[in-house]
């Protein structure tokens, strides 16, 4: 039987939906399906805002007292664990029966468990007819603290598209350089720094620029952002990200958002654009086209939201 490594369970509701499951797409290479995901591959569940956990995965079997004699046979040994039960979709285990299968493996781990400040969780779940036990690793939501950087605006984008934004245009690989074309405050560079990624940002407005820093500098993140018209950069990278401006302290014109597709255009080959209107057809002039899509409404305000398109060189 091939089982895949890893287990992802996945928390969203159903206005950030799409983007979850874009953003599953540029991760996984495949879209979660129930809230959860099998892979092989291995990613930080604390780097995506919509990743609750990981197992990984140690032992499993479709014949329950087969997966406790397995876990046997690992001899794990260790101090300060503890177990948790993860009830997925279509599981019917009572709660009763769930602490007796805790208890199960509690017995077949040599230590003294520490259900408080566990120095490792492990987890028991049952998913289509199989059983499986790993270590689970959770997202530790750390980022939550850049809600509180010192310079903001009530436009920005929210901390999970920007998390979103970073993976899609990365692929989940942090050796991939990567520009915030359009940085603002720096809300899709804080969570590109968090996550350990190589990005660099610049703005034609030098306060914004300013405060961009300000909020890098807070969290002790380094970054280059450069005060300075897009067509003016230089560097070559492998993906940029155009969160499009739109509000009143900052909005642009068709015209101006030609040319900043156009100018990023030529430092990179990918494009991840976010805009607040439909620019299919400014995108589809600018020598690019759209290879994925998605739609991300705000809590509450069903007529307002943001859209975003990936976007590939033509040729």
């Amino acid at each position: 039987m091939q089982i895949s490594k890893y287990i992802y369970s996945f928390s969203y509701d159903n206005a950030e939906s799409e983007l979850c499951k874009l953003e599953s797409r540029y991760i996984f290479n495949k879209e979660e399906k129930n809230k959860l995901l099998f892979s092989d591959i291995k990613a930080e569940p604390s780097n995506s805002a919509f990743v609750k956990r990981r197992l990984d995965i140690i032992s499993f079997s479709e014949d329950y007292s087969t997966l406790i004699n397995d876990i046997k046979k690992e001899s794990i040994c260790v101090e300060g664990f503890k177990i948790e039960y993860l009830v997925f979709d279509g599981d019917t285990t009572g709660y009763a029966e769930r602490l007796n299968k805790l208890r199960d493996i509690g017995y077949s781990i040599e230590g003294i468990p520490d259900y408080y400040s566990p120095t490792i969780t492990y987890a028991l779940c049952y998913y289509e007819g199989i059983w499986y036990f790993g270590n689970l690793i959770k997202n530790n939501y750390a980022w939550y603290k850049h809600k509180q950087k010192p310079c903001s605006y009530s436009s920005s984008i929210s901390i999970n598209i920007a998390k979103a934004l970073v993976n899609i245009a990365a692929k989940a690989n942090k050796e991939k350089k990567l520009l915030d074309a359009c940085c603002g405050v720096g809300t899709i560079m804080l969570e590109a720094c968090f996550a350990g990624n190589n990005i660099e940002g610049c703005d034609i407005n030098w306060k914004i620029c300013k405060d961009a820093r300000e909020n890098l500098s807070h969290f002790n993140y380094t970054a280059n952002i450069y005060h300075s018209d897009i067509k003016d950069i230089n560097n070559r990278y492998e993906a940029a990200i155009i969160d499009l401006p739109y509000n009143l302290f900052s909005s642009a014109t068709d015209n101006d958002i030609l040319h900043i597709i156009e100018s990023t255009a030529e430092i990179t080959d990918r494009l991840v654009i976010v805009s607040t209107s439909d620019i299919t057809n400014l995108i589809n002039n600018s020598g690019f086209r759209i290879s994925d899509y998605c739609s991300v409404s705000k809590k509450g305000k069903t007529s307002f939201a943001r859209k975003i398109w990936v976007c590939e060189k033509n040729g």
